[in-house]
């Protein structure tokens, strides 16, 4: 089988994705459902939406956002922004309305297209966002009218002051803050070809690409796992399977009957699909890869992985300040009782790490210390937060707020989490967001959050709370449908205990490695 070398490594996709629609214009670039676009309809549907963008008065930096289920529309629409200059600022449509209000205002978003079902949350959003000026509808009448009413021509010519190279802004991710606000990771052009272009250069097929192939794209596109996937595999010029809404029976059904070839998942998505009844080999007799990341993955399930998909498998590791994987366990260390299992692989060619104590100094091979990481990847900054940026990207290196050792053949061990992020099936959760919430409720006078082992999910959140003086308990059911107004149904507590008193330090900050300490207690590794 042929793999998908180029000549050249495009430096973006918009050139990426004219020279796929001239080499190879009838070769499906995406399919969803019923639904099948060429490289070459992607090229000009694309064209048109950029066209409709422009005449909107989209300039380059605008805002554009997208609050829906991934589509094919998803990506045309992603292609457009690279086209026009745009900023894609992709919103997970399980938020709230006070979450998606608030990443709407902080970005500044122009235009905002919407899935038909969230007309109720936009239209009571849309007062307190006084720079939105467009809003249009997913369906294919609304998107059809709105893209009817703008002058289209035959071809699109981008402005002079909209033209794009490998660094110019193209997508805006919101990931949650410890001090419970999202912050918006400004990503380039660039962070999509660097780990393939890295890999190209060193003759390495760790993650790698054949003509033919089917990929299953069944992360979300507004997780940087999800957007980063999609646009390799457009960027290699092979076929893109959507499933918008992962559901673990329709995703064996997609790669037995489609023919899927290689996908990327979150372990717990492998687990589902590897508890559906009756599933066995033959049902992924096509997959010849399965990349997985975005949580640690236990060692059971890895195990289960190897003999049932019976396929190579490649563990990715990074962050969306790394613009995705910054490191990976590559398919020849996956095998049955090697110790590398453990690990979350090496760093790609042309990206360094180090470990690093409290001072920022360099430990020794084999003691535990903070991941940084230099990609040429990382993300541009924090959109309008310097000193955050600051913290985070130092000198070129991101902080990663991991914990973790090398050995001495260079391979990462994760084994804890120096930063209170707790990951939910590859979904990250802040606790000061969910304390937040939670001390609104008349009854709590202190909230404490913190992740807990699950062999489902990876982690859970555990909440430890403080009543108000002359306050009962309230019940469990009560404190869930008080946040769900909130926060997103992943970031919800599936306990709560009641505690004296929230431990802190002597400056007040909440010891939650105190709590997770007794949760972890039998674990060796600190991450689940």
């Amino acid at each position: 089988m042929s793999r998908t070398r180029p000549r050249t490594r495009p430096g973006t996709l918009q050139d990426s994705l004219a020279r796929h629609a001239a080499e190879r214009p009838d070769h499906p670039a995406l399919v969803c459902g019923s639904v099948q676009v060429t490289y070459q309809e992607l090229d000009r549907r694309s064209d048109r939406t950029a066209q409709a963008l422009t005449a909107s008065g989209v300039r380059r930096g605008s805002r554009i956002a997208h609050f829906a289920a991934d589509s094919e529309r998803f990506h045309e629409i992603v292609l457009a922004c690279a086209k026009t200059g745009a900023v894609l600022v992709p919103i997970d449509w399980r938020l709230t309305t006070a979450e998606v209000t608030h990443i709407l205002r902080d970005s500044g978003t122009e235009l905002l297209f919407f899935g038909p079902a969230l007309a109720p949350l936009v239209q009571e959003a849309r007062p307190a966002l006084p720079k939105l000026r467009h809003t249009v509808p997913l369906d294919t009448a609304g998107f059809e009218a709105w893209a009817d009413a703008r002058p289209v021509d035959t071809g699109f010519t981008a402005p002079a002051e909209a033209e794009a190279d490998a660094d110019s802004d193209v997508v805006q991710i919101y990931t949650s803050g410890t001090t419970g606000a999202p912050k918006g990771v400004v990503l380039a052009q660039r962070s999509f070809f660097a780990v393939a272009g890295m890999l190209a250069e060193h003759g390495l097929e760790w993650i790698d690409w054949r003509a033919d192939d089917r990929s299953l794209v069944c992360v979300p596109g507004f997780h940087i796992g999800g957007l980063w996937w999609a646009m390799q595999g457009l960027n290699a010029g092979v076929t893109n399977v959507l499933l918008p809404a992962f559901d673990s029976l329709r995703a064996v059904d997609l790669i037995r009957e489609a023919g899927i070839t290689t996908a990327c998942m979150v372990p717990a998505m492998m687990r589902m699909i590897l508890d559906e009844p009756n599933v066995g080999r033959p049902d992924f007799a096509s997959l010849r890869k399965v990349v997985y990341g975005g949580s640690p993955i236990s060692d059971t399930l890895l195990r289960r992985g190897l003999d049932i998909f019976d396929c190579e498998l490649a563990q990715i590791y990074g962050l969306t300040e790394t613009g995705n994987t910054a490191v990976c366990l590559p398919p020849s260390e996956h095998r049955p009782g090697s110790p590398r299992l453990a690990a979350a692989g090496l760093p790609y060619p042309g990206v360094r790490m180090r470990i690093v104590d409290s001072q920022g100094d360099d430990v020794p091979t084999g003691e535990i210390g903070q991941v940084w990481l230099h990609t040429p990847a990382r993300m541009a900054g924090y959109w309008n937060l310097p000193d955050a940026t600051e913290r985070t990207l130092v000198d070129g290196w991101i902080v990663t707020g991991d914990a973790g050792y090398r050995d001495e053949d260079g391979y990462l061990y994760i084994r804890d989490r120096i930063t209170d992020t707790i990951i939910v099936g590859g979904e990250n959760v802040y606790p000061a967001e969910v304390e937040n919430a939670l001390c609104r409720h008349s009854a709590i006078a202190e909230a404490a959050v913190v992740g807990a082992p699950d062999s489902a999910s990876g982690e859970e959140v555990r909440a430890y709370i403080v009543l108000r003086q002359g306050h009962d308990v309230p019940a469990a059911q009560e404190l869930t449908r008080f946040l769900s107004g909130q926060l997103a149904r992943f970031k919800i507590p599936a306990t709560y205990q009641v505690i004296d008193v929230v431990p802190r330090n002597p400056s007040g900050k909440i010891l939650r490695r105190k709590l997770r300490e007794q949760l972890w207690a039998d674990s060796d590794r600190k991450v689940n």
